[in-house]
């Protein structure tokens, strides 16, 4: 669904199954960009607003991200505007949404959601057995991008233990969004390593679905933004791993450490998650350098064989963020994605990617009516 109103543009995905919880993925773009940043703000607010209870009725927001265009002069707004929404787990980066506005909007919407408070400002969602921990705009001061990175995580491992689980077993999805990539990812990547390896996430067990990209905090002093999702509850028979191995290399092979996607599976939906994904190939080698076209066609290419390995394609996906290094690719790309995916929610940003010969990334997560009756339901 796409509908436009009072200087907005929501684009709208749907699952609705015949029982249990719904979900909708959203995002809100602002339709009017000459006006000024507190009425974009206003404007996409009310749109969100307008969506949970005139659209989508019973649905709770249970996780937001706000791309910004200057984060140092907007955040503020944004945080005092916020006081009076209802309560989530909300992301917060400057990633400048390419159609030149000033503010855009992700939003990840369920029925019977009810929030609860968990240690270190996590929100949780507890359901049939389940507990959903979402968590965002998370900072550690520190010297370096890896001083910084081994806070965020040693803090977030710690406080997934207080509320009985690991991140080996429980984190499904990070986000980790770096001030001045090129210089700065070098330190997120040992710090990961470093973390990981002291949780039994090794090449020999698994890792997390992530993303690695571009993006700043409103201080120049934090070099890394976390976001993460974890869920308490799910059996390690629930959740696998996704390769494409004849499109992709692991990523231990040129020394980071992240899956390129996971499935989990419920009583009743599958979930997947996607990973930040360039124009790569099986040796770990960038495909098409300087060609934002063929790096476009390639990125569907390598997608399409991780959501095979799941069951699963680009039509069971609810939205899409795209990340751009270079603003002169965004007419190229906006045109290519809207041809190819003209009813799929999607945001365009400036992020770079973590190697500068990457153009283009892009990431999504989806569910699928699939049934398992040895699981529990949703």
């Amino acid at each position: 669904m796409r509908k436009t109103n009072n200087h907005t543009r929501i684009e709208l995905s749907r699952f609705v199954p015949p029982t249990g919880v719904c979900e909708y993925q959203a995002m809100i773009h602002i339709t009017s960009p000459e006006l000024d940043f507190e009425q974009q703000l206003a404007a996409l607010l009310d749109a969100c607003h307008h969506l949970r209870e005139n659209e989508l009725h019973g649905a709770r927001a249970v996780f937001e991200r706000y791309f910004l265009s200057d984060a140092a002069n907007q955040t503020q707004y944004l945080l005092d505007a916020l006081t009076a929404c209802p309560a989530c787990s909300r992301s917060i980066v400057e990633q400048p949404p390419l159609d030149g506005s000033k503010i855009a909007l992700w939003v990840y919407l369920q029925t019977e959601a009810v929030p609860q408070s968990f240690p270190g400002n996590q929100t949780g969602f507890v359901r049939n057995g389940y507990t959903h921990l979402w968590t965002g705009y998370r900072y550690q001061s520190g010297d370096t991008s890896e001083e910084q990175t081994r806070q965020l995580l040693n803090r977030y491992l710690q406080q997934l233990q207080e509320t009985g689980g690991t991140l080996a077993d429980n984190c499904v999805r990070t986000w980790f969004f770096v001030q001045n990539v090129d210089v700065n990812y070098a330190g997120v990547v040992k710090a990961r390593n470093e973390v990981f390896r002291t949780q039994r996430l090794t090449p020999d067990t698994h890792f997390i679905a992530s993303t690695g990209i571009g993006g700043r905090h409103a201080a120049p002093t934090v070099s890394v933004l976390m976001d993460a999702y974890s869920v308490l509850g799910i059996s390690p028979e629930q959740i696998r791993y996704l390769y494409a191995r004849a499109h992709l290399n692991p990523t231990y092979e040129y020394g980071v450490s992240f899956e390129r996607g996971t499935c989990i599976d419920y009583g009743d939906r599958r979930h997947t998650f996607i990973s930040g994904t360039a124009s790569i190939d099986h040796r770990g080698q960038i495909v098409h350098p300087g060609d934002i076209r063929q790096q476009t066609f390639r990125i569907w290419e390598n997608v399409e064989a991780l959501l095979r390995e799941a069951d699963m394609d680009f039509s069971d996906m609810g939205a899409f963020i795209v990340y751009l290094r270079d603003i002169a690719d965004y007419q190229v790309v906006r045109k290519l994605f809207q041809e190819r995916f003209p009813h799929h929610p999607t945001v365009i940003v400036l992020a770079p990617v973590c190697r500068p010969g990457w153009l283009i990334e892009m990431e999504c997560m989806g569910v699928r009516f699939t049934p398992h009756p040895e699981f529990r339901n949703y």
